[in-house]
């Protein structure tokens, strides 16, 4: 395929990711500070885009976002940027990763709880929990699969991030919050997520 024709396909993909998300974005109250009485037409779009994106993705990092709304590394600093000074989003560091939300919407438990919720060990031991309170590290270690060490040391790091209680064995902390996470957002983690929130109401009465 020709150059020219190869990019406009990538740039057709692009537009019609930056429209799908834009839509959501468009349809939140923080919409009007996406940009400048709707001045610059591109720039607007793609900031609608990541307001529904992170809106769709709470706690989502910066290079998630980038590459599933397919834009630049340049591009999403400067939207980024924008929504934060206009207030529109706000940020948290969470490691080696900063994650982002729409302003106004989480507690800061809710945001550090997404946080771990978008890391894969993490989610996975909260998620074994929740299905089964008694279960040992081992049982965790091979439920997912990882080693007894991996456990123990994604437990840690729950426990100091007020997530999980480490007294008698493991209890997650505020378990009904961390479902209802889990359930309004599951389509934004994985089948393994989905599926929980289809059974969740054996854990909790969920009220959206």
């Amino acid at each position: 395929m020709p150059n020219g024709e190869r990019d406009r396909g990538v740039d057709a993909d692009k537009r019609a990711t930056l429209r799908r998300f834009a839509a959501l974005g468009a349809a939140t109250p923080l919409a009007g500070l996406a940009g400048d009485a709707r001045a610059e037409t591109e720039g607007n779009d793609a900031r609608d885009a990541i307001l529904g994106y992170v809106g769709a993705t709470p706690g989502a990092h910066f290079s998630k976002l980038r590459d599933d709304l397919k834009l630049g590394t340049g591009e999403t600093q400067h939207h980024l940027r924008r929504l934060l000074d206009d207030g529109a989003l706000v940020s948290r560091r969470d490691g080696d990763y900063r994650r982002f939300f729409l302003a106004d919407r989480f507690s800061t438990f809710e945001q550090v709880a997404l946080g771990y919720l978008r890391r894969e060990t993490p989610r996975g031991l909260l998620l074994t929990l929740l299905r089964h309170p008694d279960a040992t590290g081992s049982d965790i270690a091979s439920a997912l699969d990882v080693s007894r060490a991996t456990v123990s040391t994604a437990a840690s790091q729950l426990a100091d991030a007020g997530l999980l209680a480490r007294e008698d064995g493991y209890t997650v902390v505020r378990a009904e919050t961390v479902i209802t996470l889990l359930v309004r957002y599951a389509d934004s983690f994985d089948d393994e997520v989905v599926a929980f929130a289809a059974d969740a109401s054996e854990f909790i009465q969920y009220d959206p």
